[in-house]
């Protein structure tokens, strides 16, 4: 058959409103149910989840994922829009890394510098005799 959504929920580490939410957003519009109504996801749900919180976890829009999702469902004459898409997307993670960079480099600045300012403040204070409480 399939999984459940506890087992989906665990394994992607999404809770099981997080999953009902995407579902309602058409993210995972194909979700099997039961005659009686329960949800099982298929392995294919489950590559669809990674693929879709790869997106989410790189900040792509849940109207975007939506839009991409649709052009998936219709056929393989959208396959150069979904790659424009992603080339797209990609372009914009690669803008934030590298924004991410100059900020760390930033940082670490700050933390060689403070070191080196403690260290000078430590040895100062020993030749001085004094003692002082860091």
């Amino acid at each position: 058959m399939g999984y459940t959504i506890k087992y989906v929920a665990e394994k992607t580490h999404l809770s099981p409103n997080t999953l009902r939410y995407y579902e309602k957003e058409g993210l995972l519009p194909n979700v099997k149910r039961t005659e009686s109504g329960i949800r099982y996801y298929t392995d294919g749900d489950l590559e669809w989840l990674g693929l879709i919180t790869c997106l989410k976890n790189t900040d792509m829009s849940i109207k975007q994922i939506r839009d991409f999702v649709n052009l998936c469902y219709q056929g393989p004459e959208t396959l150069k829009e979904r790659c424009e898409m992603l080339i797209e997307h990609k372009r914009e993670v690669e803008g934030r890394i590298a924004q991410m960079q100059q900020h760390l480099q930033v940082v670490t600045h700050k933390i060689q510098r403070f070191t080196r300012e403690y260290e000078e403040f430590l040895s100062e204070d020993k030749d001085s005799g004094t003692s002082g409480s860091v």
